[in-house]
């Protein structure tokens, strides 16, 4: 399986493809990985190094790929956060070209925005290109409660209206939906929920609540959920197998007190998860 991910990247630390690459690799994913940034840290530090690229040079290094004539062999776009709408047209239009020349390759956008208690955190007019362009374009797309809501415009607080807006959301195109941080009524409070859809039927994994925050969790799970569903052509099978791996890493993480995610330490919670939760269909 090869796969091209576009992303932000850090020389230090653990998010966008630095959080994505690895995992997909440890699954014996051959990964074709292009940084939309080249950051020596993540932005939480508050100070940081380094450069943003824009689309042009994105379109560049496809055409690079393409030039070495693999890029029929691409069985996959993986997108994460974009840092303008330049950007996001030339992952768009690498999406196309992939599927040009490969009718099944999938695309999986993770729909970088926002978050509980930050709100939208991107530029102006990523937002409004999320919704109208890059979700229209994609089969998989996984975000978090708060990004759900943006899209489908429905304030979620119950499993029911989650999956009245999984459902709108499907209208808009993505075949599968995987929507990470979800707390709605019914969850625990010692309990985080990941909620999935896909042809009209939604499952459910209860995980326990950790007491830590890191970057780089939204992209590992994005880019093994969509390894195990481009396998599986399971939601429900790659929401067991990215969830088990996501909360391990996590536990790991919490236990050395680590402000980056264990990505190379707990590695071997990719292939061999120590904790496994059941997908239970809601």
């Amino acid at each position: 399986m090869n796969v091209l991910s576009i992303q932000s990247h850090v020389a230090f630390g653990h998010v966008g493809n630095a959080s994505a690459v690895f995992p997909m690799q440890r699954l014996g994913v051959e990964v074709w990985p292009i940084h939309t940034v080249q950051f020596s840290n993540h932005t939480g530090y508050g100070s940081w190094k380094g450069r943003v690229f824009d689309g042009p040079a994105i379109e560049e290094l496809v055409d690079g790929i393409a030039e070495r004539g693999v890029l029929g062999r691409c069985d996959g776009v993986l997108s994460g956060y974009m840092g303008s709408a330049d950007i996001g047209n030339a992952i768009l239009s690498a999406v196309a070209r992939v599927r040009g020349l490969n009718p099944d390759a999938l695309y999986c956008c993770d729909p970088v925005i926002g978050d509980v208690g930050r709100g939208v955190f991107v530029r102006p007019g990523i937002p409004e290109f999320m919704k109208e362009q890059a979700i229209p374009a994609a089969d998989i797309i996984t975000p978090n409660q708060f990004e759900l809501d943006y899209l489908s415009g429905i304030a979620t607080d119950t499993l029911a209206s989650i999956k009245e807006a999984v459902a709108a959301v499907h209208l808009l195109g993505p075949k599968v939906v995987l929507v990470t941080s979800v707390v709605s009524r019914e969850t625990p409070d010692d309990s985080v929920d990941l909620i999935a859809g896909e042809a009209g039927r939604f499952w459910r994994v209860r995980t326990p609540r950790l007491s830590l925050s890191v970057n780089g969790a939204g992209d590992a799970i994005a880019a093994l959920f969509f390894v195990h569903y481009a396998r599986s052509r399971s939601a429900a099978k790659a929401l067991e197998e990215a969830s088990a791996s996501v909360f391990g890493l996590l536990k790991r993480t919490e236990e050395a007190a680590s402000r980056e995610i264990l990505t190379i330490a707990a590695q071997d919670e990719f292939v061999s998860p120590s904790f496994r939760f059941p997908a239970e269909e809601v």
